[in-house]
């Protein structure tokens, strides 16, 4: 009797399970209707080398698939679309303001800058998810006049067409991780090697190096230097694949897709599908479990130092995340976490909500930690000077540097796409150089009006696209690197 009842419970809360999966792919097909409908850059998929090709592969046999992928898409999308004249302000159209083969350079693709000298070190700077080698072009050509030889991979999935992440794997992009570092590795043998990664990089360079401790055949790099790095997302990443499921059926494509909309930057994708979100989750969830493994059997400790640069406010990673998945899990070997606080002059402060007001202290309790800690802020007094306050492992006191730069009055917050871009870039700058034009000034847009007119969000317009501190930002990766 007892066994019968189980079997009937267990078999009402399958029924319900299956309801209730029912009901939201439901509403999930519900919802399609307010997205717009896919264009051609949503459905063609280029053909990626896998996990085992990379591997195979050498930077030159990289760079010749990378350049037949954007013939590929010359010939079967770009000219069609040009002379069907219907995306007259898109990357995809010839005749278009941003098409990237019109500018003064495409970032969209693979480089390598050599340095004046000999190479004293080489550095593989990782970008983004939606990225492409454009986001880390100022720290890459920086770090090569400073004598460093720099190599900036571009992703799979990544600089050609958005419907190229409803494909991708992050075991691709770590793959294409080592490729670079094996190129790195033949061009500078001897001299120190460095990671540094942007976003999704970050993760890729985490998991690189926790891989490099029980692999000798991979390079170890002796510092990261990590830019809003990945290493928590939003719990609905975790689940995200489902909301893809109606995809499998032609009529409900558009459920593959989180966001659809008109492609206007030259050098990121603003669309967004579902599988590139689930891809964010595995990776982070990967380097947690490289991070378990490496703890239990004693090789942490041998993890080179972390230089992380966090936004307090961010949207699109967990900075508790960044605090107590990352550097509360480092050994004591230098590391060193730079926090780029709010807002708190007394202008800004009245604007601000609690839970954001109070997040770091409530992340950051004064304490001892095994790292050094930086918050870059403005200064005690309530005006707009910002300082940095930097705390010693193993101390509770700080040690403040003014950097005579003052918070800007209209600026709340930076954001998680602001760090790698200094003001005077001419995409996302707020103040871009007039010596190069990219198609659109996407960091002066101020727009103002109704609800529902732009065919993008005012939210998006109104996010900081650039870093008024990156002069920090730099001068603290040249004192690692």
């Amino acid at each position: 009797m007892r066994l019968s009842r189980m079997r009937n419970v267990m078999a009402w809360t399958l029924v319900v399970l299956l309801l209730i999966v029912v009901v939201l792919l439901g509403i999930r097909i519900a919802g399609l209707s307010a997205l717009p409908e896919l264009e051609p850059w949503h459905r063609l998929v280029p053909q990626e080398l896998e996990v085992s090709e990379l591997d195979a592969s050498d930077w030159q046999a990289y760079l010749a698939v990378e350049a037949a992928l954007f013939e590929r898409l010359q010939r079967e999308l770009i000219e069609p679309v040009t002379v069907s004249g219907k995306a007259p302000y898109s990357r995809y159209a010839s005749n278009s303001p941003v098409y990237p083969g019109n500018l003064p350079h495409d970032w969209n693709r693979s480089f390598i800058l050599q340095p004046q000298g000999p190479a004293r070190g080489v550095v593989v700077l990782l970008h983004g998810l939606t990225d492409s080698p454009y986001s880390l072009r100022h720290i890459a050509r920086h770090l090569s006049e400073q004598g460093l030889l720099a190599v900036v991979p571009r992703m799979p999935g990544h600089g050609t067409v958005p419907a190229a992440l409803t494909d991708a794997h992050w075991e691709q992009w770590l793959a294409a991780t080592r490729l670079a570092v094996r190129e790195a590795r033949r061009q500078v043998p001897d001299e120190p090697l460095y990671l540094l990664g942007y976003s999704n990089g970050g993760a890729l360079a985490l998991r690189y190096s926790l891989a490099a401790l029980e692999d000798e055949q991979l390079a170890m790099p002796q510092r990261l230097v990590l830019i809003s790095p990945m290493i928590g997302v939003t719990s609905y990443a975790r689940y995200a694949g489902l909301a893809a499921l109606p995809a499998l059926l032609p009529a409900f494509a558009k459920s593959a897709w989180m966001n659809v909309l008109p492609e206007f930057n030259p050098f990121k994708y603003n669309s967004f599908p579902v599988h590139a979100a689930r891809q964010t989750y595995e990776l982070t969830h990967e380097v947690q479990s490289a991070f378990d493994a490496a703890e239990a059997d004693g090789r942490l400790s041998r993890l080179p130092p972390v230089l992380a640069f966090q936004s307090l406010a961010d949207s699109t990673v967990s900075t508790p995340a960044v605090v107590r998945h990352l550097f509360e899990r480092l050994p004591a070997n230098g590391s060193e976490l730079v926090i780029f606080d709010i807002n708190r002059s007394q202008a800004a402060s009245s604007l601000l909500r609690a839970d954001m007001s109070g997040l770091l202290e409530t992340l950051l309790p004064p304490a001892q930690r095994d790292y050094d800690l930086t918050v870059v802020g403005v200064a005690q007094g309530g005006g707009r000077q910002v300082e940095a306050r930097r705390i010693a492992a193993g101390e509770r006191e700080a040690l403040v540097t003014p950097l005579n730069v003052e918070y800007p009055s209209q600026l709340f917050s930076l954001s998680h796409v602001a760090l790698p871009f200094p003001t005077d870039d001419p995409l996302y700058g707020s103040e871009p150089t007039s010596a190069e034009f990219y198609g659109v000034a996407l960091g002066t847009l101020a727009p103002r009006g109704e609800h529902g007119v732009l065919v993008v969000g005012l939210d998006s317009l109104q996010r900081m696209t650039s870093n008024p501190f990156y002069a920090y930002l730099r001068e603290r990766i040249d004192e690692d690197l």
